[in-house]
């Protein structure tokens, strides 16, 4: 007697058949074809967490230090190496502490002023709003503020003489 699932299509396969004669494909050839896929998409995320960690370690010092001569602590800048061009984005995530918003919210009413135009409702602060208040403002604002980064990402692209 033959295996009941030693028929059954491979994912290679299945890719190239129409989708009727898939929908036909036995229920436990369906189920197992599902999770052959999820067991292949999980695969190729290891390897590609794999390959970005191993670009992450060759690029992230010369990331830092092209940050660094371009006067930046985060966003992105752009360094050849050989046939490639290195974009490496390290994002800026800010933060604001809720509490001592409310208290300057309060304190800008208080004085007068609309807190509407310096923080928004729900105590967030834009941060390219930030950047342009009246330096007074901002710094009664800076020990509500938390500077966080993001994980430093990069992009690698072939330039013409690499393609």
């Amino acid at each position: 007697m033959a295996a009941p699932f030693a028929n059954r299509p491979s994912l290679e396969t299945v890719r190239i058949m129409p989708v009727a004669e898939v929908v036909a494909l036995p229920p436990s050839h369906l189920a197992l074809l599902q999770a052959d896929a999820r067991e292949a998409v999980e695969a190729a995320k290891r390897l590609q967490d794999w390959i970005e960690a191993a670009i992450a370690l060759r690029y992230e010092q010369r990331g830092i230090a092209a940050r660094g001569a371009a006067g930046k602590d985060t966003g992105t800048v752009r360094f050849q190496d050989g046939d490639v061009e290195v974009i490496a984005d390290l994002p800026k995530r800010v933060e604001w502490d809720q509490a001592r918003l409310a208290a300057l919210v309060e304190q800008i009413r208080a004085g007068g002023e609309n807190p509407g135009e310096y923080v928004e409702t729900s105590f967030k602060v834009a941060e390219r709003a930030y950047t342009t208040w009246p330096e007074r403002i901002r710094i009664a604002f800076e020990p509500a503020r938390t500077v966080r980064t993001g994980r430093q990402t990069f992009k690698l692209v072939l330039t013409p003489e690499g393609a």
